[in-house]
């Protein structure tokens, strides 16, 4: 059921409370799943919610695992230290979580000597291998799951990238991204520039935005990108 369906229902049982109120208070204290058409692109609507255990078919682990936590966040994010693993989950303590999967991970340093944990058989491209250019969703996890951003972006930029979506150039953050509709049903996708890009990576922006629009945009009577810098 949606939000207001929950609040409603949950204000026949406990009348005179504000059922919004409610329906979080549920929302925070019990184990729930957005079911689809949630998260589904291109589809706006209220948010559906449904208990864990119905939707997956089984009651969550009694006691979560945080070593499986651990070597999940690293499967997707590693080579990171403990701080970022912290930050990205919202869990503390988690030192002596990583200290007791050492023997399994390696150990690498970042520049300033401190260590990095990552999988032993996780793919780690040469440092020279370029990154293409990545229209990043907003708030996405690629930006948001380290607790030291400044291997991608400056902190100046990390402001920005909290409320819109970010665009990377060979793995660094240059800029802002956003598509947008006019009264002829062009779809102009406006891309926010922290610095000038030389030649050859506007070419590669622009090809990569053609992409973006012929998937985000599809049904839309035109296409159009539009260069402007970060105010």
């Amino acid at each position: 059921m949606s939000r207001p369906e929950l609040g409603r229902a949950l204000a026949e049982r406990w009348p005179g409370r504000d059922p919004i109120a409610l329906a979080r208070s549920a929302q925070g204290l019990l184990p729930i799943v957005h079911p689809p058409p949630d998260g589904t692109w291109g589809r706006r609507g209220t948010t559906p919610f449904t208990l864990a255990d119905r939707w997956l078919d089984r009651p969550p682990a009694d006691e979560p695992s945080a070593r499986e936590l651990v070597l999940r966040y690293l499967t997707a994010f590693g080579p990171a230290s403990v701080k970022d693993i912290q930050a990205w989950s919202g869990m503390t303590r988690l030192r002596e979580v990583v200290e007791s999967l050492r023997p399994r991970l390696r150990v690498f340093r970042n520049e300033m000597g401190g260590e990095l944990f990552d999988l032993p058989d996780a793919p780690r491209p040469d440092p020279d291998v370029p990154a293409p250019v990545r229209f990043l969703a907003a708030l996405d996890n690629a930006v948001l799951a380290h607790a030291d951003r400044t291997r991608m972006m400056t902190d100046e930029q990390r402001k920005h990238t909290i409320v819109e979506a970010a665009m990377t150039v060979d793995g660094f953050v240059c800029g802002l991204w956003a598509i947008k509709r006019d009264r002829k049903d062009t779809a102009t996708l406006v891309v926010k520039l922290f610095e000038p890009l030389a030649g050859q990576d506007v070419a590669a922006v622009t090809e990569e935005g053609v992409r973006l629009l012929r998937f985000a945009a599809a049904d839309a009577d035109g296409h159009d990108i539009r260069f402007h810098s970060v105010d």
